[in-house]
């Protein structure tokens, strides 16, 4: 399993300056249009209704790196660093968008799905770049001394400054748009925000379709992989939720934030030279563009399944 995945490092995806920018753009307009969907109140809530948000924070931002990484470290007989990475960078995104329809899919508690995704998305500038660095070294530590493997680097600083300005930037402007322009913000929202799905899924299938054979013949492997880290993503939620004796419908909130992860946002942070630069990776992070991408097809199916066994519970 381990030598096939290593098929994988070898794929490199270059989209040149321009194409970069166009990347860039789409990243900077899929965020403006989830800011758009951010209600300021959600923020209220933390003071209002602080337990369950600061469950669900802690669930996010604390628990599931942690798990991630125990995951990590008990395949790494099986795996290789890049597939590793690529799922401590999944588990260090913000949660999806696609989070909030399916709280409300299971009957769960929508204005908590919307205070978590609003929460998550505006300090994700800070904790996908905090989280990656501080897990991903560890990860890196542990490994090298175990197989005797070079050290990785691990980038937090030049993370930093890319979330801030192509998801920070576009989200303040979409939130002050939605503040002093409600009314078009309302008219625009739901098509802005399935347009943005529709240039971001084009923009993968354009960077991934001349490595679509090895993707296909490691399928199987990659399957099983996001499976088992998504499938501990929803219980890490789940059991979390009932942990804290939190009500059932948001047990079922945290459930499907904490499984629901933006992969789109690992992606771009792959596809941008500046936080992974090519020379300073040898070009070999082809695990890591697999396991976010697959992830990020994978985390809608499971999410569906799963709301529609909560909703079925209620009949």
């Amino acid at each position: 399993m381990k030598e096939q995945l290593e098929s994988l490092n070898t794929v490199t995806i270059n989209f040149g300056e321009g194409g970069m920018m166009i990347v860039n753009i789409i990243l900077a307009f899929v965020m403006f249009g989830v800011a758009l969907g951010i209600k300021m109140n959600a923020l209220k809530d933390i003071i209002h209704k602080p337990k369950s948000i600061m469950v669900g924070m802690l669930l996010q931002w604390f628990a599931l790196p942690a798990i991630t990484f125990v995951i990590a470290m008990a395949l790494s007989p099986y795996i290789t660093p890049m597939i590793a990475l690529g799922m401590i960078l999944i588990a260090s995104c913000p949660g999806g968008n696609i989070s909030n329809f399916l709280s409300a899919l299971s009957n769960g508690n929508i204005a908590l799905s919307v205070s978590l995704t609003a929460i998550t998305t505006a300090f994700s500038p800070i904790i996908t770049p905090f989280n990656f660095f501080f897990w991903g070294n560890l990860y890196s530590h542990f490994i090298s001394v175990k197989n005797d493997i070079p050290q990785l680097v691990i980038p937090f600083f030049p993370m930093l400054e890319q979330i801030l300005l192509l998801l920070g930037l576009p989200v303040v402007l979409g939130l002050l748009f939605a503040r002093y322009f409600p009314v078009a913000t309302k008219k625009i929202t739901a098509p802005l925000q399935g347009l943005s799905v529709l240039l971001f899924v084009g923009m993968v299938a354009v960077a991934f379709v001349q490595n679509f054979q090895i993707f296909i013949d490691n399928i199987f492997y990659v399957f099983f992989i996001v499976a088992l880290h998504n499938g501990a993503a929803l219980a890490t939620g789940y059991f979390g939720g009932r942990l804290a004796r939190l009500k059932e419908c948001n047990v079922r909130t945290l459930t499907v934030e904490t499984g629901i992860q933006n992969s789109g946002l690992g992606l771009i942070l792959l596809f941008n030279p500046a936080v992974f630069p090519p020379e300073t990776w040898h070009g070999h992070y082809g695990g890591m563009l697999f396991m976010t991408a697959w992830w990020g097809i994978w985390h809608i199916i499971s999410g569906l399944c799963v709301s529609y066994y909560f909703r079925s519970k209620d009949k």
